[in-house]
């Protein structure tokens, strides 16, 4: 037999195994199924959303459709889009440093300009003038702005480098030359709202808004001066008009936030700060708000590092100033805030809370005299406040003259019994004088004349200068103010109060409503003086010193449920260290029939004040009203001595009998 070894063919044939596969059960095969159509109908909704080849002519119509429209971010957008498919189109990356300068992002519209000239197409000049406008270089920006077409830009750039009426000069030249340039009308009107001529300003946002509806700078502008004329709640429809045309536009978003944070609107304001993060990742002028509302919430670290995030773009304005000066404060870095404090009543002198911040700090510091330097242009006001003249006081006392002081500590125990007056300068009346003559068109240097006049005691002189300076600016509200302040200071009420509702009609804010509500009820006019306050607080609501004045004409008329309302909701934000307020108090729960609380509330002012007759009356009709006759007779009678012959506390020392 052969051997098999050798010949494998030979081998006996092996079984061969069969694999067993199971047959899947019906479960199974239905699940299956069920994937298979899952995996199909995600391959078909993937290939549903993929992004189609972008045609390039399409994408640049829709991006010069959008910025003729007004909408910059889309525009923005869609001429990225038109640049994904073409990247060699020129007129694409020119729509786009359109977009971009409209947005105000100078840099990368500069960077876009420069890819223009790259592909070998041309740029007007008058674009990089405006990208290095927005970039800060004034002076760039004025060299390259060349040609009829450059007029808004180069007038931009003047008022920048300071040179407002030359600006203006050039704007008012275009519009007069080309009266239906909506741009040159806005850029107009920004130079005019910037000088505060509000007359001048509502005229050229007018024209702009009306032969621009759509665009969103024109109608930003429109509600800026509506929000300086007619207030914070005014205003607000005009940037929602903006935004309904580009929901992006950074200027508007900005203006927004804080419209809203000013209207006490928080939630709303930190929403409009993140849209215009989202716009302008890393926005300083939304960082700044949203650190001002933690500041205001008590988040003192929070808005340190709001304020640092900005990279110190706004360092030195204003309003940045006061607010890190006032977190120094609250984190016991007490030079540091001196010295910001400074800087900004250096640039403000008429910053009236900068210089009670400055002044309370350097009393703090053992620095009594510079207090007093800084307090001083306060504390000569008639209407000086108990607060401010108790740091002058207490200035006083720290220098070693306690006569000064116990002077300037009975005023603030009488409280304020004068009317708002003019601000008092800190240079010498020559020297005020002298800077007039050499800008005799610059209303600056006359009101300072005007305060120095009032100062000195030459209240004629001040009167004929107030009255030249509104006959020659009748549409300036600075200028109207200066008379009717000169005028209320003289007693003519009823002609100041003719001059603060020409002011008002131009610019209704705070101070300007306060004035005129004084001087009508100083001009025996209050319904008038009523029905102001009201219109003002109707558009301001948020404002405390108008409710506190609100609460007070309440009480006056009767009104005691209306005003207990209004006068709590005061008290609840400022807290119990007004002795006006709590006085106005008791006499609205006396009036109401709660002589127990009335007394609580009479007691609170009296301590504070003992020597404010208005404190020492509302004291004594508290405890007329709770039973207490004996010493309500003796807080009446101290009310007369205080101020005699006053009718209304003579009225109530008659009811008492």
């Amino acid at each position: 037999m052969p051997d098999v070894s050798a010949y494998p063919l030979l081998r006996p044939k092996r079984k061969r195994a069969r694999l067993h596969v199971p047959r899947p059960s019906q479960q199974q095969i239905r699940l299956g199924a069920v994937l298979l159509l899952a995996v199909a109908l995600l391959a078909a909704l993937l290939w549903a959303s993929r992004t189609p080849p972008q045609d390039a002519k399409a994408a640049l119509a829709e991006a010069q459709a959008t910025l003729q429209a007004g909408n910059y971010s889309a525009a923005r957008n869609n001429a990225r889009r038109a640049i994904e498919a073409d990247q060699r189109s020129a007129a694409a990356h020119l729509v786009l440093a359109r977009a971009l300068l409209e947005l105000g992002e100078g840099a990368a519209a500069e960077g876009e300009l420069g890819r223009v000239r790259d592909l070998g197409a041309s740029v007007p000049r008058v674009l990089t003038a405006q990208a290095r406008l927005l970039q800060g270089d004034a002076a760039g920006a004025l060299q390259a702005a060349q040609g009829a077409d450059a007029v808004r830009v180069r007038a931009e750039a003047l008022a920048a480098q300071g040179q407002g009426a030359a600006a203006q000069a050039l704007l008012e030249d275009r519009v007069r030359a080309q009266p239906r340039d909506a741009a040159a009308w806005t850029s107009l009107g920004q130079v005019r709202l910037a000088a505060g001529e509000m007359g001048g300003a509502t005229d050229a946002a007018d024209m702009a808004a009306r032969l621009a509806p759509g665009e969103p700078r024109a109608l930003t502008l429109r509600g800026e001066v509506i929000r300086a004329q007619f207030g914070l709640l005014a205003a607000l429809p005009w940037f929602e008009a903006a935004l309904r045309r580009d929901a992006y536009y950074p200027p508007t978003l900005i203006e927004q936030a804080a419209t809203l944070g000013e209207a006490g609107r928080y939630t709303e304001a930190l929403a409009a700060t993140r849209k215009a993060l989202l716009a302008k990742p890393g926005s300083a002028p939304a960082l700044y708000l949203q650190a001002v509302i933690a500041a205001r919430a008590g988040k003192v670290e929070l808005a340190r590092r709001l304020l640092a995030a900005t990279g110190g773009a706004l360092e030195g304005t204003p309003g940045v100033l006061l607010l890190r000066g006032s977190l120094d404060a609250a984190t016991g870095r007490g030079e540091e805030a001196v010295t910001r404090w400074r800087r900004l009543v250096a640039a403000q002198p008429m910053n009236v809370a900068g210089r009670r911040l400055l002044g309370a700090a350097l009393l703090r510091s053992g620095d009594p005299r510079g207090a007093l330097d800084v307090l001083r242009p306060l504390a000569l006001r008639g209407d000086a406040d108990g607060y401010t003249l108790t740091l002058v006081a207490r200035a006083w006392e720290a220098a070693g003259e306690r006569g000064e002081a116990a002077v300037f500590l009975d005023r603030a125990a009488a409280g304020a019994q004068g009317a708002a007056g003019l601000f008092a300068p800190d240079e010498s009346l020559a020297a005020l004088v002298a800077g007039a003559a050499t800008a005799p068109e610059d209303p600056t240097y006359a009101l300072g004349v005007i305060r120095g006049l009032m100062t000195s005691g030459d209240r004629a002189g001040a009167l004929a200068r107030a009255q030249a300076l509104a006959a020659s600016a009748p549409r300036d509200p600075a200028a109207l103010l200066a008379w009717g302040d000169t005028l209320s200071a003289a007693g003519r009420h009823v002609e100041a109060a003719t001059a603060f509702e020409r002011a008002a009609d131009l610019q209704f804010d705070e101070p300007t409503a306060l004035r005129l509500v004084d001087a009508l009820g100083r001009a025996g006019k209050p319904a008038d003086a009523a029905a102001a306050l009201a219109l003002y607080l109707g558009q301001n609501p948020q404002s405390l010193t108008g409710r506190k004045l609100l609460g007070r004409w309440q009480v006056a008329s009767g009104r005691w449920a209306a005003a207990i309302e209004t006068l709590e909701g005061v008290r609840q934000r400022v807290g119990n260290r007004d002795a006006g307020l709590l006085a106005d108090l008791a006499l609205a729960y006396a009036g109401d029939g709660d002589g127990a609380v009335a007394r609580l509330y009479g007691r609170a002012a009296y301590r504070l004040q003992p020597m404010n007759a208005g404190v020492a009356d509302a004291y004594g009709v508290a405890l007329a009203e709770a039973g207490e006759v004996a010493g309500a007779r003796q807080l009446l009678d101290k009310a007369l001595a205080l101020a005699p012959g006053h009718p209304v506390y003579l009225a109530h020392r008659r009811r008492l009998g």
